[in-house]
């Protein structure tokens, strides 16, 4: 894996974890690190030993303890200093940027996680409902505040928080500014699980290996079926999923599976390959 100023890559086994480390900024995204975003997803997403990728967000100083948090922040937001100064065109363009990697996130082959350890505001939560599935520390924190700052979500929040939780909860969280808590963010379908933080990371692993012992093909393009059938009426989404039914009843892995699970042979191991 390559080095990255403001990213940290590790690799084990077939899950690689991507922590965005901006410590001094609360690991809030600025031009450079979206930039840095982009570059790492597409390294990631072309390794084919990657099955799950774990987004998270590196340790930040916290004065209470007197060092470093691993659970303080997620992502805080984007960089409010460097989008003082923008102007319409120049906000265009970094929303546009910043919409680059978050679509890799929604739209790569790996399946996605987001490990949400502590704030997850603004671009956090953005970047957060990018990825297929969101696991949060019991102190994690959502919310939407661009409007208190005369703004509104330019990284896909108006479109994807609707999406996930509904336009009503949406329209709400967007409007008052209000930020909510892990149990609120399970309870209104933004996250999939809320766990103790000491757990957070080995519950996302733990997720990930379950995912990994299937087969890893079917897996990508279940998620395809599902990103690219959302918006469509439900007929056609049916014919899509249909012509995706019929590519992976061509592959190794469907003998594989069906065969140990009809003990074909007497074999009960499935060996999938095909990625």
């Amino acid at each position: 894996m390559s080095d990255y100023k403001n990213l940290k890559i590790e690799q084990d086994g077939a899950t690689a974890v991507l922590s965005i480390c901006r410590p001094k900024a609360l690991n809030a995204l600025n031009s450079e690190t979206i930039d840095e975003l982009n570059d790492a997803l597409t390294e990631i997403e072309a390794n084919d030993e990657i099955k799950v990728l774990i987004l998270t967000g590196g340790p930040c100083f916290n004065k209470k303890l007197g060092g470093d948090d691993p659970y303080r922040s997620f992502v805080a937001g984007a960089d409010i200093s460097e989008m003082y100064g923008f102007d319409a065109p120049a906000a265009r363009k970094f929303g546009m940027k910043a919409s680059v990697p978050f679509f890799k996130l929604m739209n790569m082959r790996q399946v996605t996680i987001a490990a949400v350890n502590g704030f997850a505001l603004g671009g956090g939560c953005e970047i957060s409902m990018a990825c297929d599935i969101r696991i949060a520390s019991e102190n994690a924190i959502f919310g939407q505040p661009e409007c208190g700052l005369g703004i509104i979500p330019g990284f896909g929040g108006t479109q994807r928080l609707a999406r996930l939780v509904g336009m009503g909860r949406a329209k709400e969280m967007i409007f008052t500014c209000e930020n909510i808590k892990a149990d609120e963010a399970y309870r209104i379908g933004l996250v999939n699980k809320v766990v103790p933080k000491e757990e957070l990371m080995p519950a996302a692993k733990a997720m990930a290996e379950k995912i990994e012992a299937n087969a890893s093909y079917a897996v990508s393009v279940a998620k395809a079926a599902i990103n690219n059938g959302y918006d469509m009426d439900i007929k056609n989404a049916v014919e899509l999923e249909a012509n995706l039914f019929g590519v992976v009843n061509d592959t190794h892995d469907k003998k594989e599976g069906m065969g140990a699970f009809l003990k074909i042979d007497g074999k009960t191991d499935k060996n999938f390959t095909d990625f």
